[in-house]
C-alpha cells in the first residue's frame, strides 16, 4: 500500500496538540490524508461520509466521548478502522479499559513524539502498542462487566447512552426513527446481555463506561433480565 492511500483522523480538541500529531505523520506518511476532528460527532460523521480510514488517533476527554462509551461505539460501529488513544490519562487501569473495548493502542501524551510515531508505525504494521510498564492481563473484579458491555451491537450502544440520558423510550425511538417496538426490544436485549434486571442498572453500568469508574468488590449483577 503507497502512502497515497493512507488516510488518517486526529480527533483532539486542542489545535496545538493535532497539529504535533499532524506533524508526527506526515514525517512518516508524506502524501497521506490527514483530517482533523474536534469532538466525537464530527469522527462520527467522517466515517459514515466514507469509513475507509486506516487509523484514528482519538482522544478520550474530548467533547461528546463521555469516558469509554465514544471509543465503545466507534469500535462497534466501525469494527474495522484501527484507534489510537492518546490520552493524558496514565492510569494503568483506564489503558487496560481503553484496550479491552478495542482500541489499538494507547499513547500517553506526555510521551515524546519518536515514542508516538513507533507506536503509530506500531499500529500500522498491525500489531498493538502500549506503555512497556503496563500489564494488559491484569484482571479485577470490573472484567465481565467490560466483557458484556462489548457484546452489545452498535446500535444497542447507542440506545444505552442515551438511556444514561433519561430518555425515555418514545424519545428514543424519535431520535433514531425506529418505532418504539424496536426500542423496546433493544432495551431487553440491552439488560440481558449486561446480565441486569433493570434499566437503572443498565444506566449504573453506562455511567461507569463514562466515567472510567468501575466498581472493585461486591456482588456481581444479578443474571436474569426484566422486561423493557
Amino acid at each position: 500500500m503507497s502512502d497515497l492511500t493512507y488516510r488518517f483522523i486526529i480527533a483532539d480538541d486542542h489545535p496545538l496538540f493535532r497539529g504535533a500529531l499532524r506533524q508526527a505523520l506526515e514525517t512518516q506518511y508524506a502524501d497521506a490524508v490527514i483530517e482533523e476532528a474536534g469532538a466525537l460527532e464530527d469522527v462520527t460523521r467522517r466515517l459514515e461520509e466514507d469509513g475507509d480510514v486506516d487509523l484514528i488517533l482519538l482522544d478520550l476527554g474530548m467533547p461528546g466521548m463521555r469516558g469509554f462509551s465514544g471509543l465503545m461505539y466507534i469500535r462497534a460501529q466501525f469494527a474495522s478502522v484501527p484507534v489510537v488513544i492518546v490520552s493524558a490519562n496514565e492510569d494503568p487501569q483506564s489503558i487496560r479499559r481503553a484496550m479491552e473495548f478495542g482500541a489499538s493502542g494507547f499513547i500517553p501524551k506526555s510521551h515524546g513524539i519518536e515514542i508516538i510515531r513507533e507506536a503509530i508505525q506500531s499500529v500500522m504494521d498491525g500489531g498493538t502498542w502500549t506503555p512497556d510498564d503496563i500489564d494488559l492481563n491484569a484482571h479485577d473484579a470490573a472484567g465481565d462487566l467490560v466483557q458484556r458491555l462489548a457484546t452489545l451491537t452498535p446500535q444497542q450502544v447507542r440506545v444505552l447512552m442515551m438511556l444514561s440520558e433519561g430518555l425515555l423510550n418514545k424519545q428514543i425511538a424519535y431520535e433514531l426513527s425506529v418505532s418504539e417496538a424496536t426500542v423496546k426490544a433493544h432495551v431487553s436485549a440491552i439488560l440481558q446481555k449486561l446480565g441486569v434486571e433493570s434499566r437503572t442498572q443498565a444506566v449504573i453500568a453506562a455511567s461507569k463506561i463514562e466515567s472510567g469508574q468501575w466498581h472493585t468488590g461486591g456482588e456481581e449483577p444479578n443474571a436474569t433480565a426484566s422486561s423493557a
